[in-house]
């Protein structure tokens, strides 16, 4: 019986380094599926539809791009994610399967897309050489984020925004801490943060300051006693900051600010302090495929090409975004601020059970303290 066990073991031994030899041969010696392969497939489909960010310039950009490198259409449908996810679930209650790839922020992600069944996994599925090389990722691999490392791959991290000021009503070499700075009475009603109640920025902030400066009882100090102005309408942020309506803004848009830094406005960012980790982020990077989607091979190209260096350094460029690919030159089209740098330790909004579990028991705490606070 010894005697047989040890043969087995040794013939599954030679069949399990026969298949890791196949393995490495076929990524090693150009056996890996071509874009230009998988793109002749797909066009039969004619179009792959995708939901994504709300941003002009990657709803303008990427399916040009697209549509010029494979001669495939991209049909792009920009908003935010609930609504989306609200809009997608409704369809496939009724049978209707209309969209294949999603560019999603870890919230819908998490919390509605992955535990409602919605998704395929696309590791079986990324086939091209450049995609899979452990050596092009920050990581050493493609980084699924999703529980079973399979479904969802995240295609960006990037340093955000601890505060952007108005230089002319704070003077900068005042902050000394964000604890200081959030709770100080002369700030009391001037001070402008994303709702963090709902998904993104507001609640990710939130619970890191819930984490890090003082539990349930600084968000109430915070959130209801210096009474932040709540808005989610960029515009209106922007035109408050150079107003000094409220010359504190919590979060803000990097490549805004560097725009209005570059006119001559009196702005800045404010990136780290002692007493609060930068925070990472992911945005819309993070690339996933429903299941039952109708347009499959197409689909299959397009999250080929977005894990490659050739697409991700478009959607990067667009988006104003730092990838986790390690080849993509992100200094030349980014402000070395919201690169992350090796060494530095980062508090990662995109964690998938920070988002799914720490989160979600702020966003409980935060709607009981504020509708009692009305």
């Amino acid at each position: 019986m010894r005697e047989a066990a040890v043969r087995v073991t040794r013939i599954a031994g030679r069949i399990l380094g026969f298949a890791a030899l196949v393995l490495l041969l076929w990524v090693g010696q150009g056996w890996a599926v071509t874009l230009d392969e998988l793109a002749a497939e797909a066009r039969s489909e004619g179009k792959v539809v995708v939901i994504g960010p709300a941003h002009q310039a990657v709803r303008r950009e990427l399916p040009a791009a697209f549509k010029k490198r494979f001669g495939i259409d991209m049909e792009y449908l920009g908003g935010r994610g609930g609504a989306a996810a609200a809009r997608i679930q409704a369809e496939r209650a009724a049978g209707h399967y209309t969209t294949d790839v999603a560019l999603a922020g870890i919230q819908t992600l998490a919390t509605v897309m992955y535990p409602q069944g919605m998704l395929d996994p696309i590791k079986p599925i990324l086939v091209v050489k450049d995609a899979l090389a452990g050596p092009h990722w920050r990581t050493g691999e493609p980084w699924f984020i999703d529980p079973k490392k399979e479904y969802a791959l995240r295609l960006f991290s990037y340093v955000g925004e601890m505060f952007t000021i108005n230089t002319k009503h704070v003077n900068p070499e005042e902050i000394k801490s964000a604890r200081a700075l959030l709770l100080n009475p002369k700030w009391k009603g001037k001070i402008v943060a994303h709702d963090p109640r709902g998904s993104g920025t507001g609640s990710n902030v939130a619970t890191q300051y819930y984490l890090k400066l003082g539990g349930e009882e600084f968000l109430r100090r915070f959130y209801v006693d210096q009474q932040p102005k709540f808005s989610r309408n960029e515009r209106q942020i922007t035109d408050w900051l150079l107003r000094g309506t409220y010359p504190i803004v919590i979060g803000g848009d990097f490549a805004e600010v560097e725009r209005m830094r570059a006119e001559g406005h009196p702005v800045m960012s404010i990136y780290k302090l002692p007493d609060l980790q930068p925070m990472l982020s992911g945005g819309n990077g993070n690339i996933v495929m429903f299941n039952k989607a109708p347009h499959p091979k197409a689909a299959k190209l397009l999250i080929n090409w977005l894990a490659s260096k050739e697409g991700l350094e478009i959607y990067a460029r667009v988006s104003e975004r730092a990838t986790n690919r390690a080849d993509v030159n992100e200094k030349s089209f980014l402000t070395e601020h919201i690169i992350p740098k090796p060494g530095v330790e980062y508090f990662d909004a995109y964690d998938w059970e920070f988002s799914v579990n720490t989160k979600a028991k702020v966003r409980r705490m935060l709607k009981k303290m504020l509708s009692s606070k009305n």
